[in-house]
């Protein structure tokens, strides 16, 4: 299937830097004729293990396999068979409930799901658990994160009952702009850590979930056991070592530019950015219109102007309001932060306009008029 071409995107994955020849062109600068099939990955798990330091790392072929795998290890070590994480975890919003239908996992949600979870959420849990998830940031909540001494004292407590502490790293690369401490800092907290080689890195797909030693070779049963060892996954390793050494290095400067974009959307007042400042690279904006008027406001915008603003809308509680999710990286550099205050503005008015009957006016104005 032709997807169709998007001049200018403000969405993260956008195809436009993620056409294979770009890919490949990036990947063989990496390699020459004596590299071997092999010598990728095992760089690639070298270099994550060096800098998150811990003992070992796996790459698994998606982050949901290997997150699933860690706490199936985790429980059966501790003969255990439940958990504990935020409400919106991805390992249970976007993964059809697998650690419960695959591995017989049960999760206890924490805390309020607009809200992030708390000491005083995981002390109201009484059932032993295996291991507490941390998702640093929280993705459903624009990249929230909890402060130190307060992430903290909650694996503190984890560990206190006997759970293990994993960490959701999916987007750690953004999460330590804020917190603004070593990798291996932040990972030392935990006793598993999975981050994802495709997010900010940009890289083909897969995680690679690192630990101690005895952890890591038990979780490797468990790749082979679910069928994810591949013969020969070079290509993932390669493109997520390009992504460490280009895009890892740019991470704060895609956090001052996500600042800089959240205060001109607030400063306009129409829509409101959410964290305000944002914590990491990643903020919600969100705007006084319903998801269907804003998907079509969208839709009608790109055709009009060559400009993505989202790929989904997500919808509120109240039918008028909805949102969506802006994480800066190389496609969100190219807007300045009075151009992007502009298209929401802009975005905001199609959207009244349609949900009134009005034309959308495609082919008419432009953003900022």
């Amino acid at each position: 299937m032709n997807l169709p071409e998007v001049p200018r995107s403000l969405f993260l994955h956008a195809p436009i830097r993620r056409k294979p020849a770009d890919v490949l062109r990036r990947m063989a600068e990496l390699v020459d004729d004596d590299t071997l099939p092999g010598a990728p990955q095992a760089a690639l798990e070298r270099r994550l293990a060096e800098l998150l330091g811990k003992e070992a790392a796996l790459l698994f072929p998606t982050g949901t396999m290997a997150q699933q795998v860690a706490l199936r290890v985790h429980a059966a070590r501790r003969a255990r068979s439940a958990f504990a994480a935020h409400p919106q975890t991805h390992l249970d919003v976007w993964e059809e409930q697998g650690y419960a239908v695959v591995h017989g996992l049960r999760l206890h949600r924490a805390g309020d799901r607009n809200e992030l979870m708390t000491r005083a959420d995981l002390e109201a849990i009484a059932e032993p658990l295996a291991a507490v998830v941390w998702e640093l940031p929280q993705r459903d909540l624009g990249g929230l994160l909890p402060e130190w001494d307060d992430l903290r004292a909650q694996i503190d407590l984890a560990r206190d009952r006997g759970a293990a502490a994993h960490l959701d790293g999916a987007r750690l690369w953004e999460a330590q702009t804020y917190y603004r401490r070593p990798f291996h800092e932040i990972a030392g907290l935990f006793d598993s850590v999975y981050v994802s080689l495709y997010k900010a890195l940009q890289g083909l797909s897969g995680g690679v979930l690192l630990g101690d030693a005895e952890t890591v070779a038990e979780a490797g049963v468990w790749l082979a056991r679910l069928g994810g060892r591949a013969l020969e996954p070079w290509p993932q390793a390669l493109a997520a070592l390009a992504g460490l050494d280009t895009l890892l290095p740019r991470m704060a400067d895609f956090r001052e530019h996500a600042i800089a974009i959240a205060a001109a959307i607030n400063a306009d007042g129409l829509a409101y950015a959410y964290p305000d400042p944002p914590q990491t690279p990643m903020f919600h904006v969100h705007l006084p219109a319903g998801r269907a008027a804003v998907a079509a406001a969208g839709a009608a915008m790109l055709a009009d102007q060559g400009i993505q603003l989202f790929p989904r809308v997500r919808s509120a509680p109240d039918p008028r309001r909805s949102s969506f999710e802006v994480t800066v990286g190389e496609n969100a550099m190219e807007f300045t932060p009075d151009e992007v205050a502009g298209l929401v503005r802009e975005l905001v008015r199609r959207s009244r306009a349609g949900a009134e009957g009005e034309d959308l006016e495609v082919g008419g104005g432009r953003a900022g008029e």
